[in-house]
């Protein structure tokens, strides 16, 4: 028996694990829910960002603590998450709009889990899948704290970071051409 997108539920779907070892492989499998996710309004990206997606995953998977999660219904993706740490130097913080307590941005090795990416194929959005994914990628962590940038208008998404425990900090522009995104923060530490 077929289950419509409409009836889908989250026991017709599973979460797989990836760390750096296994998620390099998973690249075509997620790129398709990247393209069709991240092509919507607010984010509009074309097929450079997609290029840039692809040819940036390698470095990404490389990172410490790396970890992708792969939402599936039967053989179709229709989600997923990755992340990483940062480290002592990373260039997370720069950009910020607001001011912020300096400790608040100082990075140091276990500290903070970045939530690089989230995404949920359209047609299976509102089934609660996002938030599996974002349980999973943050199952087990060792660092003190997630953070993940936001953007303002993606309201959706903003809406269910903030329903997540996330907490705003400031504002941040990652590259002076690039649009303004929420910093937020979420402990990992009850």
């Amino acid at each position: 028996m077929t289950t419509s997108v409409e009836s889908t539920t989250l026991a017709d779907i599973a979460f797989t694990v990836y760390r750096t070892g296994t998620a390099l492989a998973e690249l075509p499998n997620i790129e398709p829910v990247y393209a069709s996710a991240y092509t919507e309004a607010p984010y509009n990206e074309g097929p450079d960002d997609l290029a840039g997606f692809r040819e940036g995953w390698p470095a990404r998977v490389a990172q410490p603590s790396f970890r992708l999660v792969v939402a599936r219904r039967g053989t179709r993706t229709v989600g997923f998450a990755f992340g990483h740490q940062l480290t002592a130097t990373t260039r997370w913080w720069c950009g910020l709009l607001d001011d912020v307590e300096r400790d608040l941005v100082t990075e140091h090795e276990g500290r903070t889990f970045a939530v690089i990416e989230l995404a949920v194929d359209g047609p299976f959005r509102k089934h609660g899948i996002g938030r599996e994914l974002h349980a999973y990628l943050l199952a087990g962590l060792r660092e003190e704290r997630a953070t993940l940038l936001v953007r303002p208008e993606a309201t959706a998404a903003r809406c269910a970071y903030l329903s997540w425990s996330y907490h705003r900090i400031g504002r941040l522009q990652p590259f002076a051409d690039g649009p303004v995104y929420e910093a937020m923060i979420k402990s990992l530490r009850f």
